[in-house]
């Protein structure tokens, strides 16, 4: 009978122990099931912020092309005045040169300490009714646009300038 006992005692003891091995199995399913669901949410979440960072990323790539253009532009609008300037100019200097115009100034004859020599009134053989006025030497007409020219390419330039920082600060 004791050996029989001894027996159901075995018996019981390998029954709880594999129970218990077995409700240890089961846990590990339970525990492993709860880790792949977690492993996937946190496998989509990350697929998400990973879109959500390619598409940030984009989005200013495309801001920054948008502004490079822009800027691009601007850059050869301004190319194309100061070119236009200095054709311009070029040409009212060669038109200087071969006396094709000629720079005059508005002389002001009720000063009489101005020293001029040239008559207020106009001659016979005119009937111009305008200022009298007094032609410049060429030498002077030529310095004179060197410095609007100088003038004008400053400005364009300062337009340029302008133009790239109000674009930028946007």
């Amino acid at each position: 009978m004791r050996f029989l006992t001894s027996y159901r005692l075995l018996g019981y003891f390998l029954l709880v122990a594999m129970a218990a091995g077995l409700a240890w199995q089961v846990q590990v399913w339970r525990y492993e099931a709860q880790i792949q669901r977690l492993a996937a949410i946190h496998a989509r979440e990350l697929d998400q912020q990973t879109q959500l960072a390619v598409r940030q990323q984009q989005a200013e790539h495309d801001k920054r092309l948008a502004l490079e253009q822009k800027l691009s532009a601007n850059d050869q609008q301004h190319a194309q005045e100061l070119s236009d300037a200095q054709r311009h100019q070029a040409a009212l200097r060669d038109r200087l040169a071969t006396a094709d115009v000629r720079l005059s100034v508005l002389l002001d004859t009720r000063d009489p300490a101005n020293g001029c020599a040239v008559p207020a009134s106009t001659t016979a053989s005119g009937l111009v009714h305008a200022a009298p006025r007094a032609r410049l030497d060429p030498a002077h007409a030529q310095r004179i646009i060197a410095i609007t020219d100088d003038g004008d390419n400053a400005l364009i330039a300062l337009r340029a300038c302008q133009a790239y920082v109000r674009t930028i600060a946007r």
